[in-house]
């Protein structure tokens, strides 16, 4: 218990707890101040609005692609359940560049998006794709060992006794996945918050619209703005921090409801 407490304050504790030295230099006022800019507002609202619509794509589509990958046997099915973990080792800075290269107004997929009108890269909607990509091998890696472990003679047994394919994941398999599905979500949209190196290439950048916080604070860094960017840094950390709480909250209270179980 003692090395965990005292490594558990080497690595996170003591880190976080400069931050709030760093901010308390400001003052109360100058804090206050440094949090609520109309510029960092805007840069919260852009993380945590792209983190969520991230979330939620992977939490669809995570939970198909996991399910394919245990359900079913097909050529090549190794490789891709490799290429889910790609986005881990893959250089995020790499993957930003590769991903406004694609998705540019003259890139592979961002030129036939845009002869339909859909423009992606430099836009908000640049940031959702970029954190998709990073999110959803979260997703996958923490439904995929529960999906193995459920016997498939009980969903046939399900079937056998007339229950339709939504009644059977509502009933059978939902509550078993439910635990690690939850933690796969919170997990992608806790890395999509503090997330930089591939959205600041294809968001543009642009102050109030495609700004996302982790730059406003390499920004406030580069100006030697050392309490501001602690300030803004402090702030968002409370505002995850708590949702993340929420969220927590809402998975072990769904967890317990009598009719998932």
């Amino acid at each position: 218990m003692g090395w965990t407490i005292f490594y558990l304050c080497l690595i996170i504790l003591i880190p976080l707890s400069m931050i709030l030295v760093k901010s308390a230099s400001l003052g109360w006022l100058g804090f206050w101040r440094a949090v609520t800019a109309p510029r960092a507002l805007a840069a919260y609202r852009i993380s945590l609005e792209a983190s969520f619509v991230a979330a939620l794509i992977n939490a669809v589509f995570g939970l198909i692609v996991a399910w394919v990958l245990v359900r079913y046997r097909f050529p090549g099915r190794r490789i891709f359940d490799g290429l889910v973990d790609l986005p881990f080792a893959l250089p995020t800075a790499v993957a930003g560049i590769v991903l406004t290269t694609m998705y540019s107004e003259h890139g592979w997929i961002g030129s036939r998006l845009a002869a339909l009108g859909i423009k992606v890269a430099y836009t908000p909607l640049g940031i959702v794709v970029a954190l998709t990509f990073i999110g959803l091998p979260f997703v996958v890696r923490t439904v995929q060992p529960v999906l193995q472990v459920i016997d498939v003679e009980v969903e046939e047994a399900a079937r056998s006794l007339g229950a339709g394919l939504w009644q059977t994941f509502r009933r059978v398999l939902l509550p078993e996945l439910l635990p690690a599905w939850l933690t796969g979500i919170t997990m992608a949209f806790a890395r999509g918050l503090g997330e930089y190196g591939s959205v600041v290439f294809i968001a543009g950048n642009m102050p109030m619209r495609t700004e996302i916080t982790p730059l406003l604070i390499m920004i406030k860094l580069d100006q030697f703005d050392y309490a501001g960017a602690s300030a803004i840094a402090l702030a968002f950390l409370l505002i995850s921090f708590v949702l993340l709480l929420v969220i927590n909250g809402m998975q072990r209270r769904l967890g317990a409801l009598p009719a998932l179980r």
